[in-house]
């Protein structure tokens, strides 16, 4: 990570995004919110982490359209490589899209350099959100600059593959830590005050009372300090007895909270359902059940079908339009895009599937070795044949009776 100074150096001192990386934005709490002390609450972490890593598992894939309507895998273009296994020499697929997403959900916004042979893709690279800075030239034209340690650097609009986040349609995301800081704030507040209750063994103190005329000195003072009250304070030192031994004017009273008031367990719940409200995560995929929602038999389904619609599929469609537009040749958009496959997220329920599996298969949509593909099953002979259902006629031909053959009879041949 870059220093302070470095960063000041390449920076103009009116930059509010310098002063907002190392010293945060303010929230009414006084609480400094910034990327790393964002990360540091447990329910913020737990929803970056559930988005990017899903995002990063989900296989992507380059397909071209075909001229009878169907689509085929376009396995041979040099962008498949670079999206489904390695977008560079250091990352893996896996790795490179769970950063990116992570920097969608943290900044706002993802940048990548995008390396070229001629006018080919050779390799994807991220670039740190925080040290970008982005602005239009008098023609209008995309300017991103970006500062590291090996000094500054400016790219065009054709190098960068920029993914935006949830914004009004500038040249950048929100970033939702920005926009989220009271609520990250209070979550920060709320976690130190409960930490320090129950460091201090959910006793915050009490009130020893010194009964004399005279005020003590400084050194009764500090006598008083050592003998009686820190060898009494803390976690290790829970449950103790106080023994005021020859303290005559010395009067204790005990200054306890009830439990369920130093748990603070109300407002604590409210501030994850708060963060995962910004994230459009339902708080049982994060762990916290507040409502009872089951997490047995149907109900996986219908959470994860709805957040899947909702709060996945948003972030989806913003990298693969992204893709299309920034890494696809003009001329080859008509027929190639890339595309999610989310199928993966709803394997828990094998009834449906298999329910799913039999309909497509009845109408001819899908062969049977496409469905031993998609269950890693191995293929068999004669599964590339696709199937109807006997049962199923044209609606042209319904209540009309059918004569069947008898045995050895030709077959008559259907009408045109």
């Amino acid at each position: 990570m870059l220093g302070l100074s470095t960063i000041l150096r390449r920076f103009s001192l009116r930059d509010g995004r310098v002063w907002a990386a190392f010293f945060g934005t303010d929230s009414w709490t006084g609480k400094p919110v910034t990327p790393d002390t964002a990360m540091q609450i447990a329910t913020f972490w737990a929803c970056v982490r559930l988005i990017a890593q899903t995002i990063a598992t989900l296989p992507l894939g380059l397909y071209e359209r075909q001229g009878d309507g169907g689509r085929k895998a376009a396995s041979s273009h040099p962008l498949y490589a670079l999206l489904h296994d390695q977008p560079n020499a250091d990352q893996t697929a896996v790795e490179f899209w769970e950063a990116l997403a992570a920097h969608v959900l943290v900044w706002g916004n993802a940048f990548v350099e995008i390396s070229r042979s001629g006018t080919r893709i050779v390799a994807l690279s991220l670039l740190r959100p925080d040290l970008m800075a982005v602005h239009r030239t008098e023609a209008g034209d995309l300017r991103y600059r970006f500062s590291d340690p090996r000094g500054l650097r400016e790219y065009g609009e054709a190098d960068i593959f920029h993914v935006r986040g949830f914004g009004f349609g500038g040249d950048l995301g929100l970033s939702p830590v920005a926009q989220a800081r009271q609520t990250l704030g209070a979550a920060m507040a709320t976690d130190e005050a409960a930490a320090r209750t129950f460091g201090n063994a959910m006793r915050p103190g009490g009130i020893l009372t010194y009964e004399g005329k005279d005020l003590l000195t400084p050194a009764q003072r500090e006598q008083a300090k050592a003998a009686l009250i820190e060898p009494f304070t803390g976690t290790e030192n829970a449950g103790k007895t106080l023994l005021l031994e020859g303290a005559a004017g010395f009067k204790w009273q005990a200054a306890t909270i009830p439990p369920k008031d130093a748990e603070m367990l109300a407002t604590r719940a409210f501030h994850i359902e708060e963060i995962c409200r910004w994230f459009g995560v339902p708080p049982i995929l994060v762990g916290h059940n507040a409502q009872g929602t089951t997490m047995w038999g149907s109900g996986v389904e219908q959470v994860m079908l709805g957040w899947l619609t909702l709060g996945l599929r948003p972030y989806l469609s913003r990298i693969e339009q992204a893709i299309k537009r920034q890494l696809i040749a003009p001329g080859e958009r008509a027929s190639l895009y890339a595309e999610f496959t989310v199928e993966g997220l709803l394997r828990a329920d094998s009834a449906g599937r298999a329910e799913m599996y039999s309909k497509l298969l009845q109408i001819g949509a899908i062969t049977p070795n496409q469905i031993a593909d998609r269950e890693n099953l191995p293929r068999f002979d004669g599964g590339d044949q696709r199937f109807v259902n006997a049962t199923l006629v044209p609606i042209e031909q319904a209540g009309q009776r059918r004569t069947v053959p008898a045995p050895g009879d030709p077959i008559p041949e259907a009408s045109s």
